[in-house]
Protein backbone atom coordinates (compact mmCIF):
# COMPACT_ATOMS: atom_id res chain seq x y z
CA UNK A 1 0.00 0.00 0.00
CA UNK A 2 2.93 2.05 0.60
CA UNK A 3 4.07 1.78 -2.97
CA UNK A 4 0.68 3.87 -4.00
CA UNK A 5 0.96 7.06 -1.26
CA UNK A 6 3.37 9.42 -3.92
CA UNK A 7 0.96 8.90 -6.85
CA UNK A 8 -2.29 9.05 -4.62
CA UNK A 9 -1.05 12.73 -3.43
CA UNK A 10 0.01 13.79 -6.43
CA UNK A 11 -3.48 13.09 -8.02
CA UNK A 12 -5.20 14.65 -4.80
CA UNK A 13 -3.18 17.82 -5.18
CA UNK A 14 -4.34 18.10 -8.85
CA UNK A 15 -7.94 17.91 -7.15
CA UNK A 16 -9.13 21.01 -9.17
CA UNK A 17 -8.71 19.27 -12.37
CA UNK A 18 -11.58 17.11 -11.05
CA UNK A 19 -12.41 14.62 -8.55
CA UNK A 20 -12.85 12.05 -11.40
CA UNK A 21 -8.94 12.24 -12.20
CA UNK A 22 -8.45 10.81 -8.87
CA UNK A 23 -11.12 8.38 -9.24
CA UNK A 24 -9.60 7.02 -12.85
CA UNK A 25 -6.34 6.00 -11.21
CA UNK A 26 -8.01 2.88 -8.59
CA UNK A 27 -11.58 2.16 -10.66
CA UNK A 28 -9.67 -1.18 -12.68
CA UNK A 29 -12.04 -2.52 -15.58
CA UNK A 30 -13.79 -5.70 -14.43
CA UNK A 31 -12.19 -8.85 -14.82
CA UNK A 32 -13.80 -10.83 -17.44
CA UNK A 33 -15.12 -14.09 -15.92
CA UNK A 34 -13.90 -17.16 -15.27
CA UNK A 35 -14.14 -19.69 -17.87
CA UNK A 36 -16.15 -22.48 -16.81
CA UNK A 37 -14.94 -25.73 -16.37
CA UNK A 38 -15.20 -27.69 -19.31
CA UNK A 39 -17.42 -31.03 -20.04
CA UNK A 40 -15.47 -34.08 -20.57
CA UNK A 41 -16.71 -37.14 -22.41
CA UNK A 42 -14.43 -39.74 -22.72
CA UNK A 43 -15.15 -42.84 -25.08
CA UNK A 44 -13.34 -46.02 -25.12
CA UNK A 45 -13.66 -49.27 -27.89
CA UNK A 46 -13.08 -53.09 -26.72
CA UNK A 47 -10.53 -54.63 -29.61
CA UNK A 48 -10.19 -51.36 -31.54
CA UNK A 49 -6.57 -51.76 -33.45
CA UNK A 50 -5.03 -48.25 -34.80
CA UNK A 51 -5.86 -48.46 -38.43
CA UNK A 52 -9.70 -49.40 -38.26
CA UNK A 53 -10.69 -45.71 -38.71
CA UNK A 54 -10.87 -43.52 -41.67
CA UNK A 55 -8.82 -41.04 -40.49
CA UNK A 56 -5.89 -43.29 -39.89
CA UNK A 57 -5.98 -44.00 -43.54
CA UNK A 58 -8.99 -47.01 -43.75
CA UNK A 59 -9.44 -46.64 -47.20
CA UNK A 60 -13.01 -49.15 -46.79
CA UNK A 61 -14.75 -48.55 -42.58
CA UNK A 62 -16.84 -45.79 -42.34
CA UNK A 63 -16.23 -43.72 -39.48
CA UNK A 64 -17.34 -40.39 -40.48
CA UNK A 65 -18.20 -38.83 -37.24
CA UNK A 66 -15.25 -39.68 -35.49
CA UNK A 67 -12.90 -38.55 -38.65
CA UNK A 68 -14.80 -34.98 -38.05
CA UNK A 69 -13.57 -35.03 -34.77
CA UNK A 70 -10.04 -36.31 -35.58
CA UNK A 71 -9.81 -33.24 -38.58
CA UNK A 72 -11.00 -30.67 -35.46
CA UNK A 73 -8.90 -32.00 -32.90
CA UNK A 74 -5.66 -33.92 -32.00
CA UNK A 75 -5.24 -37.38 -33.49
CA UNK A 76 -2.30 -39.19 -32.26
CA UNK A 77 -0.35 -41.23 -34.89
CA UNK A 78 1.47 -43.61 -32.36
CA UNK A 79 -0.70 -43.92 -29.52
CA UNK A 80 -0.29 -47.51 -27.75
CA UNK A 81 -1.29 -49.39 -24.71
CA UNK A 82 1.18 -51.05 -21.96
CA UNK A 83 -0.87 -54.25 -21.65
CA UNK A 84 -3.10 -55.37 -24.13
CA UNK A 85 -6.26 -56.81 -22.24
CA UNK A 86 -9.33 -55.29 -21.21
CA UNK A 87 -9.31 -55.39 -17.68
CA UNK A 88 -5.30 -54.29 -17.30
CA UNK A 89 -5.72 -51.57 -20.02
CA UNK A 90 -8.99 -50.21 -18.08
CA UNK A 91 -7.37 -50.33 -14.93
CA UNK A 92 -4.51 -48.14 -16.69
CA UNK A 93 -6.62 -45.39 -18.53
CA UNK A 94 -8.79 -45.11 -14.98
CA UNK A 95 -5.51 -44.93 -12.48
CA UNK A 96 -2.65 -43.53 -15.64
CA UNK A 97 -1.00 -46.64 -14.07
CA UNK A 98 1.37 -49.29 -15.56
CA UNK A 99 0.23 -52.51 -14.47
CA UNK A 100 3.12 -53.34 -12.29
CA UNK A 101 1.96 -50.38 -9.91
CA UNK A 102 -2.08 -50.97 -9.74
CA UNK A 103 -1.49 -54.25 -9.28
CA UNK A 104 -4.68 -55.28 -11.51
CA UNK A 105 -3.35 -58.27 -13.58
CA UNK A 106 -6.74 -60.24 -14.05
CA UNK A 107 -10.33 -60.26 -14.18
CA UNK A 108 -11.37 -60.91 -10.33
CA UNK A 109 -9.25 -57.87 -9.01
CA UNK A 110 -11.18 -54.88 -8.33
CA UNK A 111 -9.75 -51.67 -7.42
CA UNK A 112 -8.88 -50.92 -3.29
CA UNK A 113 -10.82 -48.51 -1.72
CA UNK A 114 -7.92 -45.94 -1.63
CA UNK A 115 -6.59 -46.60 -5.19
CA UNK A 116 -10.22 -46.40 -6.61
CA UNK A 117 -10.26 -42.69 -5.26
CA UNK A 118 -7.32 -41.45 -7.01
CA UNK A 119 -9.37 -42.49 -10.41
CA UNK A 120 -9.61 -39.84 -12.64
CA UNK A 121 -13.62 -40.16 -12.22
CA UNK A 122 -13.05 -39.64 -8.48
CA UNK A 123 -10.57 -36.99 -8.64
CA UNK A 124 -13.05 -35.54 -10.94
CA UNK A 125 -16.30 -35.84 -8.58
CA UNK A 126 -14.24 -34.53 -5.65
CA UNK A 127 -13.25 -31.67 -7.66
CA UNK A 128 -17.29 -30.80 -7.66
CA UNK A 129 -17.93 -32.78 -11.24
CA UNK A 130 -20.84 -34.90 -11.94
CA UNK A 131 -19.39 -38.57 -12.91
CA UNK A 132 -21.48 -41.11 -15.03
CA UNK A 133 -20.39 -44.42 -16.28
CA UNK A 134 -22.06 -46.31 -19.24
CA UNK A 135 -21.22 -49.48 -20.66
CA UNK A 136 -18.57 -52.56 -19.81
CA UNK A 137 -16.63 -50.72 -16.62
CA UNK A 138 -14.29 -53.90 -17.03
CA UNK A 139 -12.30 -53.95 -13.93
CA UNK A 140 -12.50 -56.49 -11.25
CA UNK A 141 -15.48 -58.64 -9.91
CA UNK A 142 -18.94 -57.29 -11.42
CA UNK A 143 -20.22 -57.79 -7.90
CA UNK A 144 -17.72 -55.26 -6.49
CA UNK A 145 -18.55 -52.48 -9.29
CA UNK A 146 -19.08 -48.88 -7.97
CA UNK A 147 -21.85 -48.09 -9.38
CA UNK A 148 -22.76 -46.10 -6.05
CA UNK A 149 -19.67 -44.16 -6.54
CA UNK A 150 -21.01 -42.50 -9.74
CA UNK A 151 -24.03 -39.74 -10.26
CA UNK A 152 -25.15 -41.66 -13.08
CA UNK A 153 -24.21 -45.58 -13.36
CA UNK A 154 -25.58 -47.51 -16.41
CA UNK A 155 -23.29 -50.53 -16.52
CA UNK A 156 -23.21 -54.69 -17.23
CA UNK A 157 -23.38 -56.57 -14.17
CA UNK A 158 -21.42 -59.15 -16.09
CA UNK A 159 -17.67 -58.49 -16.62
CA UNK A 160 -18.78 -58.91 -20.34
CA UNK A 161 -21.65 -57.52 -21.44
CA UNK A 162 -24.08 -59.40 -23.87
CA UNK A 163 -24.68 -58.15 -27.17
CA UNK A 164 -27.97 -58.90 -27.56
CA UNK A 165 -30.36 -58.04 -25.26
CA UNK A 166 -34.44 -56.41 -24.66
CA UNK A 167 -35.74 -53.48 -23.67
CA UNK A 168 -38.28 -52.90 -21.06
CA UNK A 169 -41.50 -53.69 -23.71
CA UNK A 170 -39.43 -57.08 -24.66
CA UNK A 171 -38.03 -55.76 -27.90
CA UNK A 172 -34.61 -56.57 -28.95
CA UNK A 173 -32.13 -54.39 -28.26
CA UNK A 174 -28.27 -54.79 -29.50
CA UNK A 175 -25.59 -53.34 -27.02
CA UNK A 176 -24.25 -50.18 -28.40
CA UNK A 177 -28.42 -49.00 -28.90
CA UNK A 178 -28.52 -49.38 -25.30
CA UNK A 179 -25.14 -47.05 -25.28
CA UNK A 180 -26.85 -44.59 -27.42
CA UNK A 181 -29.82 -44.37 -25.29
CA UNK A 182 -28.01 -44.28 -21.79
CA UNK A 183 -25.54 -41.27 -23.09
CA UNK A 184 -28.98 -39.74 -23.65
CA UNK A 185 -30.56 -40.07 -20.55
CA UNK A 186 -27.27 -38.97 -18.93
CA UNK A 187 -27.49 -36.19 -20.84
CA UNK A 188 -30.93 -35.34 -19.82
CA UNK A 189 -29.95 -35.61 -16.11
CA UNK A 190 -26.91 -33.10 -15.94
CA UNK A 191 -27.46 -30.10 -13.93
CA UNK A 192 -26.60 -26.77 -15.90
CA UNK A 193 -24.73 -25.19 -13.68
CA UNK A 194 -22.21 -28.42 -12.79
CA UNK A 195 -20.03 -29.53 -15.18
CA UNK A 196 -19.64 -33.68 -15.75
CA UNK A 197 -17.67 -36.33 -16.90
CA UNK A 198 -19.43 -38.94 -18.57
CA UNK A 199 -17.13 -42.24 -19.08
CA UNK A 200 -18.13 -44.32 -22.26
CA UNK A 201 -17.31 -47.83 -22.92
CA UNK A 202 -18.46 -50.01 -25.90
CA UNK A 203 -18.15 -53.13 -26.29
CA UNK A 204 -18.13 -53.03 -29.79
CA UNK A 205 -16.08 -54.60 -31.50
CA UNK A 206 -15.54 -57.15 -29.27
CA UNK A 207 -16.29 -60.62 -30.58
CA UNK A 208 -19.29 -62.72 -27.65
CA UNK A 209 -17.12 -64.55 -27.20
CA UNK A 210 -18.24 -68.56 -26.58
CA UNK A 211 -20.66 -67.75 -29.48
CA UNK A 212 -20.09 -69.53 -32.76
CA UNK A 213 -21.45 -65.65 -34.73
CA UNK A 214 -18.39 -63.99 -32.89
CA UNK A 215 -19.35 -60.43 -34.12
CA UNK A 216 -22.64 -60.06 -33.55
CA UNK A 217 -23.88 -57.16 -35.23
CA UNK A 218 -26.63 -54.21 -35.21
CA UNK A 219 -29.03 -56.02 -37.51
CA UNK A 220 -29.30 -52.68 -39.60
CA UNK A 221 -26.02 -52.78 -40.66
CA UNK A 222 -25.80 -56.06 -42.40
CA UNK A 223 -25.31 -54.36 -45.95
CA UNK A 224 -22.63 -52.36 -45.46
CA UNK A 225 -19.47 -53.64 -46.76
CA UNK A 226 -21.19 -56.47 -48.18
CA UNK A 227 -19.58 -55.28 -51.67
CA UNK A 228 -16.46 -54.59 -50.23
CA UNK A 229 -13.67 -57.33 -51.13
CA UNK A 230 -10.81 -57.00 -47.97
CA UNK A 231 -7.25 -57.62 -48.88
CA UNK A 232 -6.11 -60.49 -46.56
CA UNK A 233 -2.77 -59.06 -44.71
CA UNK A 234 0.66 -60.29 -46.13
CA UNK A 235 1.61 -61.42 -42.62
CA UNK A 236 -1.46 -64.04 -42.72
CA UNK A 237 1.02 -66.08 -44.84
CA UNK A 238 1.47 -69.32 -42.85
CA UNK A 239 4.99 -68.74 -42.66
CA UNK A 240 4.71 -66.32 -39.52
CA UNK A 241 2.57 -69.08 -37.44
CA UNK A 242 5.52 -71.29 -38.25
CA UNK A 243 8.45 -69.22 -37.44
CA UNK A 244 7.35 -68.95 -33.86
CA UNK A 245 8.66 -71.32 -31.05
CA UNK A 246 7.15 -74.94 -29.75
CA UNK A 247 5.84 -73.28 -26.84
CA UNK A 248 3.81 -70.37 -28.84
CA UNK A 249 3.26 -72.72 -31.89
CA UNK A 250 0.37 -74.62 -30.38
CA UNK A 251 -3.22 -75.08 -30.72
CA UNK A 252 -3.36 -74.64 -27.03
CA UNK A 253 -2.72 -71.24 -27.68
CA UNK A 254 -5.88 -68.95 -27.14
CA UNK A 255 -4.74 -66.19 -30.42
CA UNK A 256 -4.74 -69.71 -32.41
CA UNK A 257 -7.78 -70.99 -31.24
CA UNK A 258 -9.83 -67.69 -32.26
CA UNK A 259 -7.65 -67.66 -35.49
CA UNK A 260 -9.54 -70.68 -36.90
CA UNK A 261 -12.77 -69.52 -35.65
CA UNK A 262 -12.77 -66.28 -37.07
CA UNK A 263 -9.81 -66.02 -40.18
CA UNK A 264 -8.73 -69.66 -41.07
CA UNK A 265 -9.98 -69.47 -44.62
CA UNK A 266 -10.91 -66.39 -47.09
CA UNK A 267 -14.17 -66.89 -46.85
CA UNK A 268 -14.45 -66.64 -42.83
CA UNK A 269 -11.67 -63.79 -42.75
CA UNK A 270 -14.32 -61.44 -45.30
CA UNK A 271 -16.98 -61.92 -43.09
CA UNK A 272 -15.31 -61.59 -39.52
CA UNK A 273 -13.46 -58.51 -40.66
CA UNK A 274 -16.42 -57.16 -42.44
CA UNK A 275 -18.87 -57.66 -39.38
CA UNK A 276 -15.83 -55.97 -37.15
CA UNK A 277 -16.37 -52.94 -39.83
CA UNK A 278 -19.97 -52.73 -38.79
CA UNK A 279 -19.63 -53.19 -35.18
CA UNK A 280 -17.22 -50.20 -35.43
CA UNK A 281 -19.32 -48.01 -37.84
CA UNK A 282 -22.18 -48.91 -35.27
CA UNK A 283 -20.45 -46.65 -32.29
CA UNK A 284 -19.77 -43.81 -35.11
CA UNK A 285 -23.29 -43.58 -35.25
CA UNK A 286 -23.17 -43.06 -31.50
CA UNK A 287 -20.60 -40.11 -31.36
CA UNK A 288 -22.64 -38.70 -34.61
CA UNK A 289 -26.01 -38.64 -32.25
CA UNK A 290 -23.90 -37.66 -29.23
CA UNK A 291 -22.09 -34.62 -31.03
CA UNK A 292 -25.85 -33.89 -31.47
CA UNK A 293 -27.33 -33.91 -28.65
CA UNK A 294 -24.58 -31.58 -27.53
CA UNK A 295 -25.32 -29.24 -30.01
CA UNK A 296 -29.18 -29.39 -29.29
CA UNK A 297 -28.03 -28.37 -25.50
CA UNK A 298 -26.06 -26.06 -26.23
CA UNK A 299 -22.63 -27.93 -24.42
CA UNK A 300 -21.07 -27.98 -27.50
CA UNK A 301 -18.55 -25.40 -27.28
CA UNK A 302 -17.51 -26.18 -23.89
CA UNK A 303 -17.46 -30.02 -24.20
CA UNK A 304 -13.99 -32.36 -24.79
CA UNK A 305 -13.95 -35.25 -26.71
CA UNK A 306 -11.08 -37.93 -25.67
CA UNK A 307 -12.04 -40.93 -28.18
CA UNK A 308 -9.41 -44.37 -27.65
CA UNK A 309 -9.34 -47.88 -27.80
CA UNK A 310 -8.46 -50.60 -24.59
CA UNK A 311 -6.41 -52.44 -26.47
CA UNK A 312 -5.18 -53.33 -30.45
CA UNK A 313 -6.59 -56.65 -32.33
CA UNK A 314 -5.04 -58.92 -34.73
CA UNK A 315 -6.69 -59.30 -37.81
CA UNK A 316 -5.30 -63.13 -38.98
CA UNK A 317 -1.40 -61.75 -39.05
CA UNK A 318 0.99 -64.14 -37.97
CA UNK A 319 -1.64 -66.70 -37.96
CA UNK A 320 -3.39 -65.38 -34.72
CA UNK A 321 -6.45 -63.70 -32.99
CA UNK A 322 -7.15 -61.55 -30.56
CA UNK A 323 -4.48 -59.31 -28.58
CA UNK A 324 -2.38 -60.02 -25.74
CA UNK A 325 1.01 -60.09 -27.36
CA UNK A 326 3.65 -57.37 -28.10
CA UNK A 327 3.17 -56.93 -32.16
CA UNK A 328 1.96 -53.82 -33.16
CA UNK A 329 -1.64 -54.93 -34.49
CA UNK A 330 -1.75 -56.05 -30.30
CA UNK A 331 -0.41 -53.00 -28.64
CA UNK A 332 -1.54 -49.91 -31.44
CA UNK A 333 -4.99 -48.16 -30.88
CA UNK A 334 -6.35 -45.27 -32.11
CA UNK A 335 -6.47 -41.66 -30.10
CA UNK A 336 -8.22 -38.40 -30.82
CA UNK A 337 -8.79 -35.65 -28.24
CA UNK A 338 -11.12 -32.70 -29.47
CA UNK A 339 -11.49 -29.38 -27.34
CA UNK A 340 -13.65 -27.13 -28.98
CA UNK A 341 -12.41 -24.43 -26.96
CA UNK A 342 -8.58 -24.37 -27.99
CA UNK A 343 -8.11 -23.65 -31.80
CA UNK A 344 -4.95 -23.93 -31.35
CA UNK A 345 -5.23 -28.40 -31.08
CA UNK A 346 -7.25 -28.44 -34.53
CA UNK A 347 -5.79 -30.45 -36.88
CA UNK A 348 -2.55 -31.69 -35.42
CA UNK A 349 -0.85 -34.96 -35.99
CA UNK A 350 1.48 -35.31 -33.19
CA UNK A 351 3.88 -37.97 -33.45
CA UNK A 352 5.13 -38.50 -29.88
CA UNK A 353 4.15 -42.08 -28.41
CA UNK A 354 0.35 -41.63 -26.65
CA UNK A 355 -0.46 -44.21 -23.99
CA UNK A 356 -3.18 -45.16 -22.20
CA UNK A 357 -1.33 -44.35 -18.82
CA UNK A 358 -1.67 -40.34 -19.52
CA UNK A 359 -5.50 -40.47 -20.37
CA UNK A 360 -6.11 -40.03 -16.24
CA UNK A 361 -3.79 -37.18 -16.00
CA UNK A 362 -4.36 -35.74 -19.16
CA UNK A 363 -8.84 -35.02 -18.14
CA UNK A 364 -7.75 -34.34 -15.24
CA UNK A 365 -5.31 -31.51 -15.94
CA UNK A 366 -7.86 -30.35 -18.93
CA UNK A 367 -10.10 -30.29 -15.78
CA UNK A 368 -7.81 -28.37 -14.15
CA UNK A 369 -7.13 -31.09 -11.46
CA UNK A 370 -4.35 -31.87 -9.69
CA UNK A 371 -2.45 -35.22 -11.17
CA UNK A 372 -1.36 -37.30 -7.95
CA UNK A 373 2.07 -38.28 -8.15
CA UNK A 374 1.15 -41.79 -8.13
CA UNK A 375 0.34 -41.23 -11.90
CA UNK A 376 2.84 -42.20 -14.04
CA UNK A 377 1.16 -40.83 -17.66
CA UNK A 378 1.66 -37.60 -18.75
CA UNK A 379 -0.66 -34.67 -20.06
CA UNK A 380 -1.07 -34.98 -23.46
CA UNK A 381 -2.10 -31.60 -24.20
CA UNK A 382 0.74 -29.99 -22.46
CA UNK A 383 2.80 -32.68 -25.04
CA UNK A 384 1.69 -31.35 -27.91
CA UNK A 385 1.22 -27.76 -26.80
CA UNK A 386 4.99 -27.09 -25.56
CA UNK A 387 8.18 -27.86 -26.16
CA UNK A 388 8.80 -29.60 -23.44
CA UNK A 389 10.89 -32.76 -24.91
CA UNK A 390 10.92 -34.13 -21.19
CA UNK A 391 7.61 -34.76 -22.68
CA UNK A 392 7.98 -36.98 -25.65
CA UNK A 393 9.32 -40.17 -24.17
CA UNK A 394 11.59 -42.27 -26.26
CA UNK A 395 10.16 -45.43 -25.18
CA UNK A 396 7.65 -47.37 -22.80
CA UNK A 397 7.66 -50.55 -20.61
CA UNK A 398 4.99 -53.29 -21.90
CA UNK A 399 3.60 -55.99 -19.83
CA UNK A 400 1.35 -59.08 -20.24
CA UNK A 401 1.46 -61.77 -17.62
CA UNK A 402 -2.05 -62.66 -17.58
CA UNK A 403 -3.01 -66.80 -17.64
CA UNK A 404 0.76 -67.50 -18.90
CA UNK A 405 1.54 -70.67 -20.89
CA UNK A 406 0.61 -72.81 -22.73
CA UNK A 407 -2.71 -70.69 -23.59
CA UNK A 408 -1.42 -67.02 -23.08
CA UNK A 409 2.55 -67.37 -22.76
CA UNK A 410 3.55 -64.17 -20.64
CA UNK A 411 5.27 -61.50 -22.58
CA UNK A 412 7.20 -58.14 -21.30
CA UNK A 413 9.68 -55.78 -22.71
CA UNK A 414 10.64 -52.45 -24.44
CA UNK A 415 8.96 -50.48 -27.10
CA UNK A 416 11.01 -47.41 -29.60
CA UNK A 417 10.46 -45.70 -32.77
CA UNK A 418 13.73 -47.43 -33.89
CA UNK A 419 13.13 -51.07 -32.59
CA UNK A 420 11.13 -53.41 -30.55
CA UNK A 421 12.20 -55.91 -27.82
CA UNK A 422 10.15 -58.78 -26.23
CA UNK A 423 10.68 -61.06 -23.78
CA UNK A 424 8.58 -64.60 -23.09
CA UNK A 425 9.76 -64.50 -19.26
CA UNK A 426 8.24 -68.29 -18.86
CA UNK A 427 10.63 -69.54 -21.34
CA UNK A 428 13.45 -66.58 -21.69
CA UNK A 429 12.53 -66.57 -25.26
CA UNK A 430 13.24 -62.99 -27.14
CA UNK A 431 12.04 -61.15 -30.14
CA UNK A 432 14.23 -58.34 -31.62
CA UNK A 433 13.18 -55.83 -34.33
CA UNK A 434 14.88 -53.82 -36.30
CA UNK A 435 11.31 -50.98 -36.94
CA UNK A 436 13.56 -49.03 -39.13
CA UNK A 437 14.26 -51.69 -41.43
CA UNK A 438 11.35 -53.69 -40.94
CA UNK A 439 8.49 -51.66 -39.61
CA UNK A 440 6.25 -54.41 -40.38
CA UNK A 441 7.87 -56.86 -37.72
CA UNK A 442 8.76 -59.60 -40.25
CA UNK A 443 12.08 -60.76 -38.83
CA UNK A 444 12.81 -61.22 -35.45
CA UNK A 445 16.73 -60.81 -35.37
CA UNK A 446 16.84 -62.00 -31.38
CA UNK A 447 19.47 -64.58 -32.50
CA UNK A 448 21.36 -62.79 -35.58
CA UNK A 449 24.82 -62.50 -34.42
CA UNK A 450 24.76 -58.88 -36.55
CA UNK A 451 22.36 -57.71 -34.32
CA UNK A 452 23.75 -59.12 -31.04
CA UNK A 453 24.84 -55.70 -29.33
CA UNK A 454 21.68 -53.89 -30.19
CA UNK A 455 19.96 -57.20 -28.76
CA UNK A 456 22.12 -56.75 -25.64
CA UNK A 457 21.59 -52.78 -25.19
CA UNK A 458 17.56 -53.49 -25.30
CA UNK A 459 18.28 -56.60 -22.94
CA UNK A 460 19.65 -54.09 -20.38
CA UNK A 461 16.95 -51.60 -21.22
CA UNK A 462 14.40 -53.81 -20.30
CA UNK A 463 15.65 -54.59 -16.94
CA UNK A 464 16.00 -50.89 -16.34
CA UNK A 465 12.09 -50.61 -17.23
CA UNK A 466 11.26 -53.22 -14.62
CA UNK A 467 12.44 -51.68 -11.71
CA UNK A 468 11.27 -48.15 -12.61
CA UNK A 469 7.55 -49.13 -13.36
CA UNK A 470 6.68 -50.29 -9.94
Amino acid sequence: MNRLLPRYFTLAAGVLLGTSLIFSSYIRSPKPPAAPPPNIIFLLTDDHRWNALGAMGNPIIKTPHLDRLASGGVLFQNAYVTTSICCVSRASLLSGQYMSRHKIQDFATSFGPEAFQSTYPMLLKQAGYQVGFIGKFGVGNPKEQPAAAFDFWACSDKGQPDYEMKDERGNYLHHTDKVNGDIEQFMESTRAAQPFCLSVSFKAPHVQDNDPRQFIIQPRYKSMYAGDSIPEPEKADPKYWRAFPDFFRTEENIARERWHLRFENNRMYQESVRNYYRLLSGVDEVVGNLVQSLERRGLADNTIIVFMGDNGFYLGEYGLAGKWYGHEESIRVPLLIYDPRNPKLRGLRPQPFALNIDIAPTILRLAGVAVPETMQGIDLIELVSTQNKALDRPEFFYEHTFMGSPKLPQVEGVVRKDYKYMKYIEHGYEEYFDLKKDPGERQNLAADPKAARKVAEARQKYLKWKQQVL
